[in-house]
């Protein structure tokens, strides 16, 4: 357990929401999987080769999946309907399977709660999804603040939803930190003037490497919540 002095030391913690508080990308992949099997196509990605996809670019599926399934574009070449049919069966699958919290975030967030800093959340995902998980794990209702899809309209790699989250919930003079999983969202993140933390384990020592040359400030790279209590700075 940290010291008052370390936690205090940012006065506004904001984090992403899916692969960095909760474990919902292993989701995410089950549910493009049961979309295309239900079209014919079989995904048979592990979470890795997911994670090369998902965590770069917005648009990224869309290219690799119309890419590996022709047919599937020639069935429906609207990617908007092909991904309402994700979200519904990514909504079957969070009420089938419930989802875990990702390693070390119970004990950041109980000491954010014990020593009354603000949190934020600053997410992509709509506020349906995130109240579902919300009541599977009643730590994540100690978040104060929740900036969700349909607060902003710009999406990562944008800083619009990080901007908007520092203005409303940050004092001049406030020392802000975040935290991401994603190349686009550590883009978006560092745009802003808050510290930048990247949170995740799929990414390479090569590819982390490259995006630290990509985006504008330097940000500290852990693999889990479990690794920051050595890792403040």
């Amino acid at each position: 357990m940290r010291s008052m002095t370390s936690w205090n030391r940012y006065q506004l913690y904001l984090f992403d929401f899916d692969g960095v508080l909760a474990d919902t990308e292993s989701l995410h992949l089950k549910a493009y999987q049961r979309m295309c099997a239900r079209r014919g196509c079989e995904l048979a990605w592990d979470q890795h080769e997911y994670a090369k996809v998902a965590l770069f670019h917005a648009s990224g599926l869309k290219q690799a999946l119309y890419t590996l399934f022709p047919a599937l574009y020639q069935q429906e070449p609207s990617w908007d309907v092909l991904y309402q049919e994700k979200r519904r069966y990514y909504l079957e699958i969070l009420e089938e399977e419930g989802t875990q919290l990702m390693p070390g975030v119970q004990d950041v967030l109980e000491s954010l709660e014990n020593e009354s800093i603000p949190s934020c959340v600053v997410t992509h995902s709509p506020k349906e999804q995130i109240e579902r998980i919300v009541r599977q794990h009643p730590i994540l209702s100690t978040i104060r603040h929740w900036v969700t899809r349909e607060c902003y309209h710009q999406p990562k790699p944008h800083p619009e939803c990080y901007q908007q989250a520092m203005h409303l919930y940050a004092k001049p003079g406030d020392r802000v930190i975040g935290f991401e999983d994603s190349p686009r969202g550590m883009m978006a993140l560092s745009q802003t003037n808050a510290k930048p933390y990247l949170v995740t384990s799929f990414l390479s020592e090569d590819q982390v490497t490259a995006l630290s040359k990509q985006v504008p400030q330097p940000f500290v790279h852990i693999p889990s919540f479990t690794e920051f209590n050595t890792a403040l700075v």
